[in-house]
């Protein structure tokens, strides 16, 4: 509509500039010394939502980080749609791979660089411009909710406990969560499923101390050879996942499914210049998007142990660890994935060493439906604001609580990204187009209104 445009148009540098602030907060959910920037960031998307033109907006402490909830109730008759996002982000390191300050954002070739750039506050930030593009224009269609967490980078740990505590309070139509990305900008897309995730730690431990490794080298197992091997055999020649029992309720797409997901753009020689590499690699018999958007995985994520300073230390070490994540398709349960892991990786451990396999957070694969009226509207919002409907995609990552949000709250949820795959997000230099940000504002108005006009 003409008048959401002047109106983003007349405002376009405040809007930016805000972003930008919010960017500053360190508000990392992982690490305790950033816990009272979470709370700062807390209360600086509380105001945001109140400047927007929400009735009411709130803190609502939970465990661990707040929550911000805020309101525009303007008919209980027309439709109500809970967005979803959160404000916090993952922890910057390694710091001495950015090219600028994490949390000192700037804007290079018209891209915002600043950790939570992408993931999540610059895209969870187009909806709030986005309520009050509508509200100041007078042309808010439908009820909107806002439900902003401040621990989904740690697992939304008590995200669960506070839905079922505010059933009433974030009772809505469907769930809005723009935490995704899109094949490009000339090749819009939306997400209609994601897949879930099983995390967790291993530790293995020989000698009850460190050890010289000239004098016990070669007589005593060394943990981090033997940790190595161990996480070798978890896949095989055909990078298939060795583990009994993994695949038993993985169910293969159809030869039909196969090929509308290999029908998106891609291009794989630009995809290995991109990242570096002369080859991709993964589960045989699969393509690149087959394997990032439809196929369990497992991944170390993380590997330690042993002298890792300067110069030469000759030690033999005591222990070593892992973090190693499987991210889930449909009808595989994180609980079930995780036992399953547990009990295969206690087994495949030699007599010389012991080990002790802790769960982290886990979250569960969704598939959204594309015959809904909310995806209906997202899909003829991309239309609109684009010129072109959307290509359907499977997305690699996991959101936890989507899967929570049908369970506890019984909503489905429309995937409405923004982001692209190339921005950094979770990595140094996370980055966030500009373009991307205001072209977000533009098409979640339409949102609304299509959503409004087919209830």
């Amino acid at each position: 509509m003409q008048v959401w445009n002047e109106y983003l148009a007349a405002n376009k540098q405040r809007f930016l500039d805000e972003l930008l602030d919010l960017l500053r907060i360190p508000s990392v959910s992982a690490d305790s010394k950033y816990k009272a920037d979470v709370a700062r960031c807390a209360d600086a998307v509380k105001a945001s939502l109140l400047a927007a033109g929400c009735d009411n907006a709130e803190i609502c402490p939970t465990a661990g980080h707040p929550i911000v909830y805020g309101e525009k109730m303007i008919d209980p008759k027309l439709p109500t749609v809970l967005v979803y996002g959160h404000y916090d982000v993952q922890p910057p390191d390694p710091l001495e791979l950015w090219h600028s300050g994490p949390f000192e954002p700037v804007i290079k070739d018209e891209k915002i660089y600043a950790r939570g750039a992408c993931d999540d506050k610059g895209q969870m930030f187009m909806h709030v411009k986005a309520l009050e593009v509508m509200v100041k224009t007078n042309t808010l269609p439908c009820n909107v909710k806002f439900m902003i967490e401040g621990e989904e980078e740690v697992g939304s740990s008590n995200l669960g406990k506070f839905l079922e505590g505010n059933k009433e309070k974030l009772k809505a139509d469907i769930v809005l969560v723009s935490d995704t990305s899109m094949i490009s900008m000339e090749h819009p897309s939306l997400e209609t499923g994601l897949r879930g995730l099983a995390y967790m730690e291993v530790e293995v431990t020989g000698p009850n101390r460190d050890l010289h490794s000239g004098v016990y080298g070669g007589a005593v197992a060394n943990p981090i050879n033997t940790l190595a091997k161990m996480i070798a055999s978890l896949h095989d020649e055909n990078n298939h996942i060795t583990i009994p029992g993994f695949y038993d309720k993985v169910q293969d797409l159809t030869d039909a499914e196969r090929a509308a997901l290999n029908s998106a753009p891609f291009d794989l020689k630009e995809y290995q210049e991109e990242l570096g590499i002369k080859e991709v690699q993964g589960e045989k018999g699969y393509t690149t998007l087959e394997r990032t958007g439809t196929r369990p995985t497992l991944d170390v994520n993380g590997i330690w142990g042993g002298y890792i300073g300067e110069g030469a230390k000759t030690v033999l070490p005591s222990k070593a660890n892992a973090k190693i994540s499987m991210r889930l398709v449909p009808n595989q349960s994180s609980d079930e994935i995780s036992a399953l892991f547990q009990k295969h990786f206690e087994s495949i451990a030699p007599a010389g060493v012991k080990v002790k396999v802790t769960p982290h957070h886990g979250g569960e694969p969704v598939v959204t439906p594309t015959d809904s009226i909310a995806y209906k509207a997202a899909a003829k919002a991309i239309q609109t604001a684009f010129g072109k409907d959307p290509i359907p995609t499977r997305g690699g990552g996991s959101i936890p609580i989507i899967a929570l949000f049908e369970r506890v709250l019984g909503l489905k949820t429309v995937l409405l990204g923004f982001g692209l795959d190339n921005d950094n997000i979770h990595s140094p230099n996370e980055k966030y187009d500009v373009f991307n940000y205001f072209k977000g504002i533009e098409t979640i108005p339409y949102f609304h209104k299509y959503l409004a006009e087919m209830s």
